[in-house]
């Protein structure tokens, strides 16, 4: 499965992170730049799903639409799934800047807004 982060300057700059999954990207607007060493968390908010076709844009969205700004890929590659539950995502990332083990985990009582992402402590072998 393929995965992307999307540098996005709209009203303020976030990066958009993206998982092919369930036939959708399922995304995560994340406010400040995505951790690629461990020990680094980062606020990730759920944001609506997005076409799979999506996984590739780069470019501006006009004025007055949904998202308005300039996109551009930070990061994308494949991903291997290694667990799943509402309330947390585990990946194995091999992306050019992410890469390694990943996780998204719900904040305790969160109803959908607050989603931690951050690099893992690679498995035992």
């Amino acid at each position: 499965m393929r995965f992307v982060v999307q540098e996005h300057h709209a009203r303020r700059l976030h990066w958009d992170f993206r998982l092919e999954m369930d036939g959708v990207l399922k995304s995560w607007a994340v406010p400040k730049e995505p951790p690629t060493s461990p020990g680094v968390r980062r606020l990730a908010v759920p944001v609506e799903d997005h076409a799979r076709d999506y996984i590739d844009f780069e470019g501006e969205i006009a004025e007055g639409q949904y998202g308005a700004g300039t996109v551009k890929i930070w990061d994308s590659g494949v991903y291997e799934l290694e667990s799943r539950s509402p309330s947390k995502i585990v990946v194995s990332l091999q992306g050019r800047r992410m890469r390694g083990r990943y996780a998204l985990v719900k904040f305790s009582g969160s109803r959908g807004g607050g989603w931690l992402l951050f690099k893992t402590q690679e498995k035992e072998k």
